[in-house]
């Protein structure tokens, strides 16, 4: 590839050298940290080819905001357009595709692109095509636009995640115009339902179609890669290597019903109001995993701090606004997010209830659910409405060596690093089949940018030159 301005594309040229580098010989192999890719022969683009290729990834990207893939939960979403749409783009340039409807409507879209050498373990690029859901009103821009203004791209899915699926396409789209093939087998699935808890979606598959994933051993989807700038004008680029496990629990209260005029020591709305109260304002303990080690290490490194295995609150300073999120994973969580109690003003209900949104770390479940109910306390009844594992995957091998390579060779300056997000991916899926995953759907973004509020967030968007 020839050269070209390091701030513009690094997402779609990073994804393309990920995905060219993983499927290559890498015996002799040597990313160039120049402002570009080599022109190794590989794959030998001109410069109006890519021009083409950041084109056609804004391009699609605008028209897949523009289809309202809205997923409501409680088995209320529609994929059908926007998996048919993907699927036909597949079709334009050769590369056949499966659309399977696990539900009404609820559909996911599959392609294999097949390498030179079938007896290399394959390699999964996966997405997912739907979003949650919008309040018009609060945005300042159509949801479902797709407009380009201020050098961003904005709707809903901006980030979350059509860019990347926008990226996907786009580099397999490339590669059929101009004959490439990759080494390892490559297996392109577009997954429904991950902001619903994957039921119709990555879980529906890999319990009713695993055969689908029979030959691959490693993943690489959304959540990480992007940039992150820290204190000192340091640049991180996140790999996500970890996710923390969910426990939504059910808190119900028994009382004695009765006038609300009344002296009530059994009052169910107090038990629940009580315990909601003692976990909601609880001090969970920092807790150090292995991604988040390596993670602060090199923070406090870079800032010229120390690294204190118990309180790295500290460097949480230098993080702006991917504090919150990345706070998040130093220690389990436990949010209240529902009340439900009583049906008149002057009766005491004979129950009441609450619902706990608990996270937890990698290896640290116990602790949560043991805590959680040691606070509730005895004439509190639990119950589990979902759970979900934690995951964590060493972040080293080739892979990794190949993310790190894509991205420093578009951004020299670039230093990646492991992270833990605290929340979830269909990569916890596909890990139920053995399956390798990591987060890397690079962008490199505005130093200001807060980013992670922008995930599910109020006029989404994503920055053009970053895909």
């Amino acid at each position: 590839f020839p050269s070209h301005d390091t701030g513009e594309g690094v997402g779609l040229e990073a994804i393309l050298l990920l995905l060219r580098l993983e499927t290559e010989e890498m015996v002799g192999l040597v990313v160039e940290r120049i402002s570009g890719f080599r022109n190794d022969g590989c794959v030998n683009l001109s410069a109006n080819q890519i021009q083409e290729l950041e084109n056609e990834t804004v391009t699609l990207c605008q028209e897949m905001i523009r289809i309202p893939s809205v997923n409501y939960g409680e088995g209320k979403g529609n994929e059908r357009e926007i998996a048919e749409y993907v699927s036909a783009k597949l079709s334009e340039v050769g590369i056949k595709s499966e659309l399977i409807e696990t539900d009404k409507n609820r559909c996911n879209v599959v392609a294999k692109i097949p390498g030179t050498d079938p007896t290399l373990p394959g390699l999964i690029v996966h997405g997912h095509i739907d979003v949650v859901p919008v309040n018009e009103k609060d945005w300042s821009v159509d949801p479902f636009g797709g407009e380009i203004k201020d050098g961003f791209i904005w709707g809903r899915g901006a980030v979350d995640m059509k860019d990347m699926d926008a990226m996907i396409l786009a580099t397999v789209r490339m590669w059929q115009r101009i004959g490439y093939r990759p080494k390892r087998n490559i297996l392109l699935v577009f997954f429904g339902d991950e902001e619903a808890g994957s039921t119709y979606g990555s879980r529906w598959l890999v319990k009713n179609r695993p055969e689908i994933f029979d030959g691959y051993n490693e993943a690489v989807s959304e959540v990480g890669g992007f940039s992150l700038t820290i204190t000192g004008g340091h640049r991180l680029y996140l790999v996500e290597a970890a996710q923390k496990g969910i426990q939504w629990i059910k808190l119900s209260g028994t009382g004695t019903a009765g006038h609300g005029s009344f002296i009530n020591p059994d009052n169910s709305v107090t038990k629940v109001a009580q315990a909601v109260s003692r976990i909601g304002s609880y001090e969970w303990p920092q807790v150090e995993t292995k991604t988040g080690a390596k993670f602060f290490k090199k923070v406090a490194e870079l800032v010229g701090e120390k690294y204190d295995s118990k309180n790295v609150k500290p460097l949480l300073k230098h993080l702006g606004g991917a504090s919150k999120m990345i706070g998040a994973t130093i220690q389990n969580t436990a949010n209240p997010t529902m009340l439900s109690a009583g049906y008149k003003e002057n009766v005491i209900p004979q129950t009441a209830s609450a619902v706990i949104d608990g996270r937890f770390l990698p290896g640290f479940e116990d602790e949560l659910h043991q805590t959680i109910k040691r606070l509730a306390g005895d004439e509190i009844q639990l119950e589990m409405l979902v759970r979900d594992k934690a995951l964590e995957v060493d972040f080293a091998g080739p892979l990794v060596e190949q993310m790190t390579n894509s991205i420093l060779a578009e951004d020299p300056d670039g230093i990646v690093v492991p992270y833990l997000m605290s929340g979830g991916t269909d990569n916890k899926a596909l890990s139920d089949l053995g399956i390798k995953g990591f987060g890397f759907s690079p962008l490199r973004l505005p130093a200001d940018l807060d980013f992670f509020a922008l995930f599910h967030g109020v006029d989404e968007r994503v920055p053009v030159d970053g895909i």
